[in-house]
């Protein structure tokens, strides 16, 4: 099939630019997107391309932004080929934990070992909130706790998660594909006692969990973080990244508003992952 790669560019660059940007180019047929250093390079089958649709989508784009972009086609090709030389490389941390794809042939040596396919998406687990979450779930005592991940994506964290014994898991994803993804992934891992489901945090009802994990922006997760309280288990876990490193303060100040106990962080290149405790 042949794509059209369109790469935006905004001013200023945001973290809740880049989502809101996806899921409207989303709502126009964008099937997957990559972060730019300035804005974010999208795909959509060239059949399906209307530039515009793309024009009224910036025309009324909801954040005060400037948004600019061009385009060209791409002939059909084994996108597999092109993210294993371009974008997807197997990442290894801690030497306990690998995350590679089905194309790949690295070794399986680790003590977990993450299948993940993302076609062309995000959710490889290369940005570094992405890592950073990782090496949280890998320092966490998880057997035998029920877990939620929140804006689960290709749900790299609850297969992560499930193989480091939680259970049950309920991982939720406001896009579509990211769904289809995430269940295709479970597959490839052997994964079963998870639950995928679309939507937000609106979902969030009677079930109670001891672990929470939501890697999304700093926007959602200071609108959320309420939610999150009302279905944490006493003594329970949440873990929160997407977010910079000043970005802290107005997340502490929110927590604590709701009753949470910071309990640590760490950071990779400005983005940090938040550990609180619910008292």
């Amino acid at each position: 099939m042949d794509y059209t790669e369109v790469k935006f560019v905004c001013q200023p660059y945001e973290e809740a630019t880049k989502d809101i940007l996806a899921a409207l180019a989303a709502e126009i047929g964008f099937e997957s997107f990559v972060d730019a250093e300035s804005g974010v390079t999208a795909y959509i089958p060239s059949k399906l391309f209307d530039e515009a649709a793309l024009e009224r989508l910036i025309e009324e784009f909801p954040l005060d932004t400037e948004l600019s972009y061009q385009f060209q086609e791409i002939e059909g090709q084994n996108w597999n080929e092109e993210w294993e030389k371009n974008y997807f490389q197997p990442l290894i941390i801690d030497e306990r934990c690998i995350v590679q794809s089905s194309f790949h042939n690295a070794p399986k040596t680790f003590e977990y070992n993450i299948i993940i396919d993302p076609k062309m998406a995000f959710g490889t687990g290369h940005h570094q909130t992405t890592e950073l979450m990782i090496r949280s779930i890998l320092q966490e005592e998880l057997s035998g706790k029920s877990l939620l991940d929140m804006g689960c994506g290709t749900a790299i964290l609850a297969i992560l998660a499930s193989m480091r014994g939680a259970d049950p898991i309920l991982a939720i994803d406001i896009d579509e594909w990211a769904y289809d993804n995430a269940v295709e992934n479970l597959g490839l891992n052997n994964i079963q006692n998870i639950n995928v489901l679309i939507g937000g945090a609106e979902l969030l009802a009677d079930q109670i969990f001891d672990v929470i994990l939501a890697n999304i922006n700093r926007n959602i997760l200071l609108n959320d973080i309420s939610r999150y309280v009302d279905v944490l288990n006493k003594g329970g876990g949440l873990f929160l990244s997407g977010f910079y490193l000043e970005d802290i303060p107005a997340i502490l100040a929110e927590c604590q508003k709701q009753g949470l106990a910071y309990v640590s962080h760490a950071e990779k290149d400005n983005w940090v992952a938040v550990k609180f405790q619910k008292n």
